[in-house]
């Protein structure tokens, strides 16, 4: 199996929003972006993957130095030997891949968030410093398009959060800010034994409208110049708002279940974006 052959498998396999959108773009950078969202699934399986904290960190601390070895001419693994072509083409840092690493190393020392700016940082890490890549591999030829990528970026991030309450809680994490929780009477040992009560969805209302309008506030930021080449990031908002509205619909219930979109329903919205040009 060749590195182009191995980070497509890894993509297409995730089932994930962002591979129907990278379907429409051409091929270089298809392969260039398919390549950077493997490197971001190994990174981020570790941490999710690995039970013991020890042997992930090591793991982490391996990537970090696979990073340095692509960055150096050297990569050995097929995630990093797939991306290393587009290095020079798409302006790629090692200090962003640095970053992406960084934020899932938090995950194994920090379960709970004391309240927005708090959890802001780590979605600045995880999900902004990707969007920030994103932007560039799709085409991105205005400054001002960077502080839009990270603000989708943080909007998918929230998406994630509320979609996985539950899931994460039981791997003993709880991204909901704990100044946010007490604002609405929820306590963390009611998550963690998925407790769904009135108060919890009360809560979820108000974590589903900030991140509908953190969308609002990310697309009004995108540059007219850059709109046609950031189509890529605007069917994954789609996606991931019509997502919201499932769950919103569905009374908030994630902590005994994980919505999803089917795969031609993704397709579907994403084809939208691209003939109609509209989310």
């Amino acid at each position: 199996m060749t590195p182009e052959q191995y980070v497509q498998q890894k993509a297409a396999a995730s089932g994930s929003s962002f591979y129907y959108a990278f379907l429409f773009l051409p091929r270089e950078r298809r392969a260039a972006i398919t390549a950077f969202y493997a490197f971001c699934r190994e990174v981020d399986d570790v941490v999710d993957e690995v039970n013991d904290p020890g042997v992930a960190a090591a793991k982490l601390d391996w990537w970090s130095g696979e990073v340095a070895k692509m960055f150096a001419g050297a990569p050995t693994h097929p995630a990093t030997q797939a991306l290393a072509p587009h290095i020079a083409a798409y302006g790629l840092q090692q200090r962003q891949l640095q970053a992406v690493i960084d934020g899932c190393r938090m995950d194994l020392t920090q379960t709970r968030y004391l309240d927005f700016a708090d959890l802001a940082r780590y979605c600045h890490l995880v999900a902004g410093v990707v969007g920030e890549v994103a932007a560039r591999i799709f085409g991105q030829s205005q400054e001002a398009t960077t502080d839009y990528a990270h603000k989708l970026g943080l909007a998918f991030q929230l998406t994630n959060i509320i979609r996985d309450v539950g899931e994460d809680a039981l791997r003993g994490r709880v991204y909901l800010p704990v100044d946010e929780l007490q604002r609405f009477d929820v306590k963390v040992s009611e998550i963690t034994q998925r407790q769904h009560s009135d108060r919890f969805a009360a809560l979820m209302r108000f974590q589903c409208e900030r991140a509908q309008r953190t969308y609002d506030e990310a697309l009004a930021l995108l540059p007219a110049a850059d709109r046609r080449a950031q189509k890529p990031g605007l069917m994954m908002a789609s996606i991931y708002r019509t997502l919201l509205s499932e769950i919103a619909a569905d009374g908030f219930q994630v902590l005994h279940q994980r919505t999803s979109l089917t795969p031609l329903r993704k397709l579907w919205l994403a084809w939208r974006v691209q003939a109609l040009g509209r989310l």
